[in-house]
């Protein structure tokens, strides 16, 4: 009788290790935990306008959060913002408290050592801001106007390669140092970050700053986990897209006051 049992145990054990190892290998992926909790997590930032901030009500907002929510609404999930600091963005990433990084990433070859990165949605550039009454549409037109750079910075060597002579360019020691100087009228234009313009225009909307023209272009890239290929080409997927209905050139346009333009995959 034992003997019966253990045979009949025996075979049970072997239908079992059978029946498994005939299932397909399947490996969960971060895609489909999104999909599966209804709910995708997104790392943004919230002290680096005009991409990410916090309104007096402390409600994030800007580019980078506007791309967040598009994402979640594409896929048809609910969004969770997860506020991140430049530092902490990518570690974030690794150690899964966030799905996606949507915080002003730009892509070089350490950080790809260590996560994939989408298509980029948006600019970041530094460029030429001054008041709208002030007409500047190219280097060419900063010939006899004074414009204010901080020293040293990427935005003083660009200019310093395409301003025509009779330019007074002046140069700051810091950020502050130079939007101080274009606020308080000393100088009729400032070159800078978008970073930088958009928190001073967020600051004093009574200068009726406006961009003007590009320095340099440097876009911004969403981060996905290394080997997550299915969540980002989705991601790519809502960004193609985006791209098309003109999604991306709106966000860009709201927020840096310049359409998104070709930007790279």
């Amino acid at each position: 009788m034992k003997r019966r049992i253990s045979l009949l145990a025996l075979c049970s054990m072997s239908l079992t290790l059978a029946s498994t190892l005939s299932l397909p290998a399947y490996a969960q992926t971060v895609l489909d935990d999104i999909l599966a909790r209804k709910q995708i997590n997104i790392a943004i930032p919230t002290d680096f306008p005009p991409y990410g901030f916090v309104t007096t009500d402390l409600k994030p907002q800007g580019l980078d959060i506007d791309m967040a929510a598009l994402i979640a609404a594409k896929l048809g999930v609910k969004l969770e913002l997860v506020v991140v600091t430049s530092a902490n963005r990518i570690p974030y990433l690794q150690t899964k408290k966030a799905d996606l990084v949507i915080s002003t990433l730009g892509k070089n070859a350490e950080r790809e050592k260590v996560i994939d990165f989408t298509a980029a949605y948006s600019p970041y550039f530094q460029a030429v801001f001054a008041a709208k009454s002030v007409v500047i549409k190219t280097a060419a037109d900063l010939a006899g106007k004074t414009v204010a750079v901080t020293r040293g910075a990427l935005e003083d060597l660009e200019l310093t390669k395409i301003a025509p002579a009779s330019a007074d360019i002046k140069r700051f020691e810091d950020n502050n140092a130079t939007v101080s100087a274009f606020v308080s009228g000393q100088v009729q234009a400032i070159g800078t970050g978008a970073s930088v313009a958009g928190n001073m225009m967020a600051r004093n909307p009574q200068l009726g700053t406006e961009y003007k023209f590009v320095l340099k272009d440097s876009p911004n890239f969403i981060g996905v986990a290394k080997g997550e290929e299915k969540l980002r080409a989705k991601v790519n997927e809502i960004i193609a897209g985006a791209k098309v209905s003109g999604d991306l050139d709106k966000l860009s346009q709201r927020w840096l006051g310049r359409p998104a333009g070709d930007l790279p995959n």
